[in-house]
């Protein structure tokens, strides 16, 4: 009875597959019928007819069917000199003008070669064939053929799983029957690809790759006949046999097959326990190897899937089994990925000197994935491991960004641009993560005038505008989070306001030898940026004054009135002074600061001084104020004097 069973298992399996080979032979025997040159014969066929017409007109009208009269012998002519008015001379007179020889009867010949001068257009054109026609072929020929192929796979399946649950086969007969179909798909699917089917042949292939993958799951997991080491290697062996199908087909779909299938190797295996380094390991040399295989082939579309597939079983792993005990293997297992998948896009742009956008994203998210895993493993328990590293991440982008090669003429460094971006990106995220308060609104600072500074002696934009993003962040903090101010100039707050105005300062110092060569938008900018500077120095130097005479208590009147007249006579001051530089620098944008300041002098003595100050003190803001804007209003007078006089 086993061997019946065995026996009909077998016919089973081999009916679909010869009825697969028949239907690769018809089809095969079509193909060629299709490409049959049946016009040509027609053609042929044509021009003997053609040819018998012309025998019987010369019958009908009593010419000889013997051989034409021969052809007077021409002997070569010397051609005469070359003239330039006078045309060639006609020597052969009209009635001996040669005509094309016609072919004798005897001389016709069979299969005349195409494109002769006796080709016509066929007497019978063929008919095109009827929408009827096309259809019963397609539905009795093609469609027929699949449903049939499909019915006996079905039949084919719902045998075995019937001998399966009636016992006429065992465990191990069904995972030995699994592993040899799913071995036997893979030189039928070789022939199938010598006979010019690579699409179905890739499918194939595919399916005896997953029928092998799965009945070693059986065998190890669901019937338990060998252990799962046995499996695991097993599955290995699959997959390289797989790898090598595809080197030796130059598929990467077959390649892709095989990559799906050894990352599901681990999950049909798992035995659900914590097993880091074998499973890390193991990832690890599959993408190396994979990695060996897109760079010799040049495929694109394996180190992301793998990448992908690596990090889902690491945060996998991570929900389930991290232990703060497990830092550093796992900080090291996590180095070992990054490195393997940064490698690729660096190949790629040593090799091609050009990345794609796939390649760009996926620089990207390798390096950002990393970061990711940091974060989560040091913050906030280990800051200062999580700083050097991510200062070391910091680092490599910079050593890769300078050891790519210069780009060709007319290319953009687009590749030194995306390393050098991500090494200023992890530089600066690794201010925040060890500094606090004032110390990342100064780092902030410092690093953005940097920036800018090596923007203008590299003539990068790309740095310029990161810097200027930084130095905008750094004001922004030093606005929006106020700090501690305990005694006059003395403190934090007016080091880090004199700091951030450093290097707004620095910043347009080093703009000026290079203001000319900068656009139109840049330039503007840098306008901001000088009159942004001239606030946060008039801010800082109010919120001084302000808090020191609210603190006082002796001065005779009340703090309020102090405080009030303290910020007209500074501001009264410090328009002076920016008029003064205006005019001796021709600077517009100073003066307007200047008269802008004056403005707002004017508003608050007339409305707030007038209404809240006492008689002495206002007799004072109102003094200042006139001898001032006297002053300023004779500067200009001269200045326009001069102007008239020089012009």
């Amino acid at each position: 009875m086993e061997l019946l069973a065995v026996l009909a298992v077998v016919l089973v399996i081999i009916t679909p597959i010869l009825a697969i080979s028949a239907f690769v032979r018809v089809q095969r025997l079509g193909e060629q019928l299709r490409t049959f040159p049946l016009d040509k014969l027609t053609d042929r066929l044509s021009t003997l007819e053609r040819h018998l017409t012309t025998l019987e007109k010369r019958f009908a009208s009593g010419q000889p069917p013997t051989a034409p009269p021969p052809q007077p012998a021409v002997a070569p002519v010397t051609p005469p000199p070359q003239t330039t008015a006078q045309p060639p001379v006609q020597t052969t007179p009209p009635s001996r003008v040669l005509l094309p020889e016609i072919p004798r009867p005897r001389e016709v010949p069979l299969h005349p070669p195409q494109g002769s001068v006796f080709a016509a257009p066929p007497l019978h054109a063929s008919q095109p064939k009827s929408s009827s026609l096309d259809w019963e072929t397609i539905i009795g020929g093609r469609w027929m053929n699949r449903i049939g192929i499909v019915a006996l796979i079905g039949a084919t399946t719902f045998f075995l799983k019937y001998a399966f649950d009636n016992n006429w086969i065992g465990p191990s007969g069904r995972v030995a029957i699994g592993i040899l179909l799913g071995a036997s798909m893979l030189p039928w699917s070789q022939w199938l690809l010598r006979r010019g089917y690579s699409y179905f042949s890739e499918g194939i292939a595919g399916l005896g790759a997953a029928v092998m993958y799965l009945s070693l799951w059986a065998g190890c997991q669901y019937y338990t006949l060998y252990t799962r080491d046995v499996g695991f290697y097993a599955m290995i062996l699959v997959t390289v046999g797989m790898a090598a199908v595809a080197l030796g087909r130059n598929s990467q779909r077959i390649a892709l097959l095989s990559l799906v299938g050894g990352f599901l190797t681990p999950i049909l295996v798992s035995s659900g326990k914590d097993e880091q380094v074998v499973l890390f390991s193991y990832l690890l040399m599959l993408g190396l190897g994979l990695l060996v295989i897109e760079l010799r082939r040049n495929w694109r579309s394996l180190t992301p899937v793998s990448f992908l597939f690596s990090v889902i079983y690491f945060w996998g792993w991570y929900e389930k089994f991290y232990q703060p005990a497990k830092l550093e293997r796992t900080l090291i297992f996590a180095t070992l990925f990054l490195l393997l998948y940064a490698a690729v896009p660096v190949f790629r742009a040593v090799k091609c000197s050009s990345l794609n956008e796939l390649d760009f994203l996926f620089a990207l998210a390798n390096s950002f994935s990393y970061f990711a895993a940091l974060y989560v493993m040091l913050w906030p328990r280990d800051r200062w491991p999580l700083t050097l590293l991510t200062l070391a991440l910091s680092a490599g982008h910079v050593m890769v960004a300078r050891l790519l090669p210069p780009p060709k003429s007319g290319e953009t460094p687009l590749m030194r641009f995306l390393y050098a971006g991500l090494a200023l990106t992890f530089a600066t995220l690794a201010i925040p993560i060890r500094l606090d308060g004032k110390w990342i609104t100064l780092a902030f600072a410092v690093e953005g005038a940097v920036l800018v500074w090596t923007g203008f002696r590299s003539a990068i934009a790309g740095l310029r505008g990161a810097g200027y993003l930084l130095i905008a962040i750094s004001a922004l903090r030093l606005l929006v989070f106020p700090l501690p101010a305990l005694q006059f100039l003395q403190n934090e707050r007016f080091a880090t306001y004199a700091v951030l105005i450093a290097c707004l300062a620095a910043v347009l110092y080093a703009a000026r030898e290079q203001f000319s060569s900068v656009s139109s938008e840049e330039r503007g900018l840098l306008g901001f940026l000088a009159v942004a500077a001239n606030f946060f120095a008039l801010f800082a130097l109010s919120l001084e004054l302000w808090d020191y005479f609210g603190r006082q208590s002796g001065l005779g009147i009340g703090s309020g009135l102090a405080q009030h007249l303290s910020l007209s006579l500074l501001w009264t001051a410090f328009a002076s002074v920016l008029i003064g530089l205006g005019i001796q620098r021709q600077s517009p944008l100073l003066r307007w600061q200047a008269l802008s300041l004056f403005g707002l002098v004017v508003v608050k003595v007339f409305i707030y001084d007038s209404s809240y100050l006492e008689r002495f003190y206002r007799i004072v803001s109102f003094f200042v104020l006139g001898l001032v804007l006297l002053v300023v209003s004779f500067l200009y007078q001269r200045k326009v004097a001069l102007e008239r006089s020089s012009s």
